[in-house]
Formats: C-alpha cells, sequence, structure tokens
C-alpha cells in the first residue's frame, strides 16, 4: 500500500534545495532514492512536480508518496559464526569486519541475518519483522565484535528495555589519530542526522543524548589506543564522538576527513570487545568478551615497534 506524507518546510530549510529538505523530513530513506521519486513525479512542491534542485521557501507543502516495497526473501545461508555465548533465549556472536549485520538495498544476502538463520531455523524473535529477525542492536558492517541476538520475544524485550535504560555493559577498543593527553575523558555531545548528508551523522542541538566515555590504555606518539564505553548507543556514536574532539578513529574512511591510515585497516579501527547484560530468563549477568581481529593486533604490534 502506499505511504502519503505531507511536510511544511519550516524556517530553518528556507531556500534550500528541494532533494535535500525532501531527504531532511524523511526519516528512513535514501537521498538517491527520493531523487528518483522526484524525478518520477512522487513528490509534489505546493500541488506540482519540480525538479530536485529548486529552492523552497518557508511553509511550502511537499506531498510525497511512497511507493509499496516489496520485500525480497531473506535466506538462510551456511555462514560460520564465532559464537561467544548460546542459550535457549539468546545467542552472542563476534561479527567480522564487512559483515553487514541485517539485510538492506544492496545487501539481501552475506549478512548476519542470513548465518544467524541458517544457525537458529525457527528460533529468532520476530519484533523487529522478516528483514531483522532477532536483532535488537547492530554494529556498523566496518566494526568487528560482540552483537547480540534475540531467539524469542520475551529475551527481545529483555533486552530492548536494557538497551533503553542503558545499564547494557557494552566496551569498545579503538586507536585514534593523534596523542590523547587525558588518561580518561568523556564526551557528552547530542547527535542527529547530518543536515547535509542523511548517511552521516551529527554533533546537533536538536540531536538525541549521546555519552560516550573513554580510557587511555597506550600512547604511541601519533597514535593512541583507547577504551570506549558508551554510556548510550547512537547510530555512529565513537566515530562522530571522537571526531568531534579532533581525535578520529585510524581508518575511518567517513569521519576521518583527510587523514588517510598508513596501515591495512578495510574501515574504522573499532572493535566492540566486552558486552554485558541480565540474562531475560535467570536474571544472571552475562558477560562476554570478543578477542581483537588479527588486523587490529598487527597494527597494535606495529605501532609498539615504530
Amino acid at each position: 500500500m502506499e505511504q502519503t506524507s505531507v511536510f511544511a518546510v519550516p524556517e530553518e530549510l528556507e531556500e534550500e534545495r528541494f532533494d535535500a529538505v525532501v531527504a531532511s523530513l524523511s526519516e528512513g530513506q535514501s537521498r538517491s532514492y527520493l531523487k528518483n521519486l522526484i524525478k518520477d513525479g512522487s513528490v509534489l512542491l505546493n500541488g506540482k512536480t519540480a525538479k530536485p534542485g529548486t529552492r523552497v521557501h518557508e511553509n511550502d507543502v511537499i506531498t510525497l508518496v511512497l511507493p509499496e516495497k516489496i520485500v525480497p526473501d531473506i535466506l538462510p545461508e551456511n555462514i560460520p559464526l564465532d559464537i561467544l555465548y548460546e542459550d535457549d533465549d539468546v545467542l552472542v556472536v563476534n561479527k567480522p569486519k564487512g559483515m553487514v549485520v541485517h539485510p538492506a538495498p544492496g545487501h539481501y544476502s552475506g549478512t548476519l541475518v542470513n548465518a544467524v538463520m541458517y544457525h537458529c531455523g525457527e528460533s529468532l524473535s520476530g519484533i523487529n519483522g522478516v528483514m531483522r529477525p532477532g536483532i535488537v542492536h547492530r554494529i556498523d558492517r566496518d566494526t568487528t565484535g560482540s552483537v547480540i541476538i534475540c531467539k524469542n520475544d520475551a529475551a527481545h524485550n529483555s533486552i530492548a528495555q536494557q538497551l533503553q535504560e542503558h545499564t547494557i555493559v557494552r566496551r569498545y577498543f579503538a586507536i585514534l589519530y593523534d596523542n590523547i593527553a587525558e588518561d580518561e575523558f568523556t564526551v557528552d555531545q547530542p547527535l542527529g542526522r547530518d543536515p547535509r548528508e542523511r548517511k552521516r551523522m551529527a554533533v546537533r542541538s536538536d540531536g538525541k543524548r549521546a555519552v560516550t566515555h573513554c580510557k587511555v590504555l597506550k600512547r604511541f606518539g601519533q597514535y593512541t589506543y583507547v577504551e570506549c564505553r558508551l554510556e548510550t548507543g547512537r547510530t555512529h556514536q565513537i566515530r562522530v564522538h571522537m571526531a568531534y574532539v579532533h581525535h578520529p578513529l585510524l581508518g575511518d574512511e567517513v569521519y576521518a576527513g583527510r587523514r588517510k591510515s598508513p596501515f591495512v585497516t578495510h574501515g574504522q579501527c573499532l572493535h566492540a570487545g566486552i558486552l554485558g547484560f541480565i540474562h531475560p530468563r535467570t536474571g544472571e549477568y552475562i558477560e562476554t568478551s570478543a578477542p581483537l581481529p588479527e588486523y587490529f593486533e598487527e597494527i597494535l604490534s606495529k605501532l609498539d615497534n615504530l
């Protein structure tokens, strides 16, 4: 079924491009997809078609008609899993670099969901629908480490509540650019979608509160090895917060600006090492530890020898 939304252009978007404003006002849709809808006449400006580059004005009316999307079949795939913990309710896996957590346009196979569907069969929570069975949280494609999968809806609701209350322990390990003088520091800055690029996040005064606690583990002069503890869990939180304090992650191709890694990283050096939670059935505290991936250990070794 088609979905129709109507927006009034707010004052802060006055004189912006039509396609940029549509992307800013439409959650969960890529800018390229919306631009094609504009060209197809599925997005109207004051009741008429308009070019993507048309400048809009305050209180202009935008009508967006999203066509019904056909959900592809998501199939189980026999992909090896590095299992850190498993019982009848939850599964904790060590996700490798380059693996997408759940299917999305362009990534309908080879994802963590495809792998856990094969491993768990029908035993996955269904709260997040057919595209994300068992998924209650995620980490970025190029971030390695711990992800918890829920095998039933009761477990899903329990873990989701713990995530909402910020009681799940999540400790990440990262290599940052430059020498950091402080032994410990906290970044408390709200995050939201970057209005100029919807796939990026940014520090925004109107964003959601985000807090990252950091502790220096080792200094290498031009680089610093740190542990980051998440108090909240926003999209790209550590990556954006570290870039905000001018110490972006080594290898981050999105937030490190013009800095280029002299090492082979295939994306940011970020690893979800420690995951702790209250078991949804027993009430017992469970903590898992994912070992650093080989590439990460090799970089630390090279830095030691500089």
